[in-house]
Parts: structure tokens; sequence; C-alpha cells
């Protein structure tokens, strides 16, 4: 759900101009199908550089990515065990790696029967989905998990907002890989309220998940969480 947007590199030249030749910086509102108010750079508060360990790890059968296109971090390391979906076609054409599919579809609304997966993964993607529907789409993740299914999520801690005219928040990351290492950017609306790990945390555990695992970094936070067993 990452939208590389072609003028945003002329307002925000002077931003990105530091960071790595092979980086990119993905700008987008938080609904990519409304349109995009006028952004200047007077809007934009850039992060410091978020440094991201994404380690290998197991799974049986295939991988529902939810927003998988962008950098298509997750295809890139688990390749064809992933399902990638994401609402933007472009960004799904766009991405490397080589998963077993990609399919536009609305993360809010999955396609896929009840009990399908046993992994999901949600790499840097709810940060561009409006915190008002976080809530559904853990319940569809919860919906297509088989019992003892994982969800993986990665994502940024927003702080509250201190300027209310920095309401566009840019994110370098360093994405460091088993193999390889992907330099980027991330860019969304700043929400007006604070969203930390323990908003996501309660959601996940109203949709019926249990915390495996939590682990919070700089700017950054990783979940492991599990549809538990009947």
């Amino acid at each position: 759900m990452r939208k590389i947007n072609a003028p945003l590199f002329i307002l925000l030249a002077g931003l990105i101009a530091a960071w790595p030749a092979s980086g990119t910086a993905n700008l987008q509102e938080n609904k990519p199908e409304e349109k995009h108010k006028p952004i200047t750079q007077d809007r934009i508060y850039q992060f410091p550089t978020l440094n991201v360990v994404v380690e290998d790890f197991t799974a049986n059968g295939l991988i529902l990515d939810i927003g998988g296109g962008g950098e298509g971090v997750i295809g890139q390391l688990k390749h064809q065990q992933v399902v990638a979906i994401d609402l933007l076609k472009r960004e799904l054409e766009d991405a490397p790696g080589k998963p077993l599919l990609k399919i536009v579809m609305d993360a809010r609304d999955l396609k896929f029967l009840d009990d399908d997966f046993t992994t999901a993964t949600v790499f840097f993607t709810f940060m561009y989905i409006a915190a008002a529907d976080h809530e559904q789409v853990f319940k569809e993740l919860f919906r297509v998990l088989a019992p003892g299914g994982r969800l993986l999520v990665w994502d940024v801690i927003f702080p509250k907002r201190v300027d209310e005219k920095k309401d566009v928040a840019m994110f370098p990351l360093k994405i460091k890989l088993p193999n390889k290492e992907i330099n980027t950017g991330y860019g969304v609306n700043w929400p007006a309220e604070a969203q930390r790990m323990d908003h996501y945390i309660a959601l996940a555990k109203k949709a019926g998940f249990e915390v495996i695992a939590q682990k919070e970094n700089e700017g950054w936070f990783f979940l492991e969480l599990m549809k538990l067993k009947d």
C-alpha cells in the first residue's frame, strides 16, 4: 500500500538528497483512493532513520503478505511462499522479488476463505491504513488464519504530534535482510493521535489473537501473534 509519487521527489529534494542513491521515498495520504492534498515541505517532519533487522522465519505453507507491493520485503525474503496483496496495482507491478502470486485486494475485505493460511505478515503497512480501519484488518486476518496460525507485524511508532502544521511524517529506513540491505523511505499522513505498539496489541487481542512475542525498537516495533487452536 505504498505509493511512489514522482512529483513529490521534486518537493522533497532537499530532504531525500542525503539518502542513499539506492533508496526510494514513498509518500501518500492514508487512503490512496482519495485525491491527495498538495504536500509542501513545511508540512513534512522527517524522523531519524529506522534500522530494521528482518530475520528469516519458518513458515509452513503459503504466507499472506498484506501490503506486499513497494519494496516487497517479505516477497524478497520468502519468495514463492508468498501471496502478496496490495490495494494499488502499480505497487505490485513494481515490487521486486518473485512471490507466488500478486493480487490487488483490500485488507479490510480479504477474498480468501476462512482458515486458508498458516502465516500472515504486515510489514510497515498499518501505517498506511487509517486507524479507524485497523480493527477490521485484524478481524479479517484472524478469519483467514488457521488455528495455530501466526501473524507477524512490523510498523512505525507514531508519537503524538507536537506541531499541528507538521502533518506528514517521513521515515527513512535501512532494512537489513539476511542476504541484502534495502535503503528506502516511507511517508504518510501523521495521525492526530499517537499510535504505539499497545494500540496494535489491544486490537489484536480484541480480534482473538494471543501475543507470542513483542519487541519495541527505536521508532518501530515487531509483534508475533497467534490464533489459538480450538
